[in-house]
């Protein structure tokens, strides 16, 4: 039987808000040594940053680090899972989405992240890891 996302999530989850800007977003990143970063308000999710969109939507496009958050993160489609979603469905939503990281959400907030990593360091989970990052990996135009 299939783990669910909740066994094998992380729940201390560093998050930022619409108030931040994408230096504090950097400092965070570097400072957690993170790539991704949920953006709520309150508990609620609305959106993610990672380390490449700080770099193409932010820094690339020649803005300064007091940008607000909301010019560089995603806020549309955001693909998420439940905690009760298994760790196999997970993986294969990484692999269609070509993500490495999904949002944990329950009823509407951010409740943890399970990433790549997550499935790759249980056991049994491995083969799915390394289907779901093969899969992450090819180029969109490959398909």
């Amino acid at each position: 039987m299939s783990k669910k996302v909740r066994e094998i999530m992380t729940t201390d989850v560093e998050t930022v808000t619409l108030k931040d800007n994408i230096y504090e977003v950097a400092v965070k990143m570097k400072k957690y040594d993170v790539g991704f970063v949920p953006v709520v308000e309150g508990r609620k999710l609305i959106g993610v940053i990672t380390d490449r969109d700080l770099v193409i939507r932010g820094y690339a496009e020649k803005h300064s680090g007091s940008t607000e958050v909301s010019e560089v993160m995603t806020n549309k489609q955001i693909t998420t899972v439940t905690p009760e979603t298994t760790a196999d469905e997970a993986a294969k939503m990484m692999a269609k989405e070509q993500v490495r990281r999904l949002p944990v959400v329950e009823n509407g907030e951010l409740v943890g992240v399970v990433a790549i990593g997550d499935l790759a360091v249980r056991n049994k989970l491995e083969e799915e890891a390394g289907e779901a990052l093969s899969k992450i990996s090819e180029p969109v135009h490959s398909r």
